[in-house]
């Protein structure tokens, strides 16, 4: 799960801060420093799901701001985030986890 919740994150800052005529942010960029593996490995052991949203917020955020909450886009992926922001354990995570993943791929 850990490598989904980076995924996520590096997705949405890639819609939020990266252009076209600039380098791709990376995995082991500064500005994913609080998004890195080893920090949602821990939540994840611990089993703190509402860390865990608050953390993907912070992203989803972010890239919903970039790409205008009122656009089709922007809609289905407020309607992804609340959906994983419903989940109330660690397992019922993993399916809006990996849609709100496929999601921001899709649109890069």
């Amino acid at each position: 799960m850990e490598l989904l919740l980076e995924t996520v994150a590096l997705f949405c800052l890639k819609l939020a801060y990266e252009t076209e005529d600039s380098s791709p942010i990376l995995r082991d960029d500064l500005m994913m420093s609080e998004y890195e593996r080893e920090g949602f490995g821990l939540l994840v052991r611990r089993g703190d799901v509402e860390a865990i949203q608050k953390k993907v917020d912070e992203c989803l955020s972010l890239a919903l701001n970039s790409i205008g909450v009122d656009t089709v886009l922007g809609r289905e992926l407020n309607r992804l985030a609340v959906h994983f922001s419903d989940s109330q354990t660690m397992e019922q995570l993993d399916a809006p986890l990996i849609a709100l993943k496929d999601y921001l791929k899709d649109i890069q």
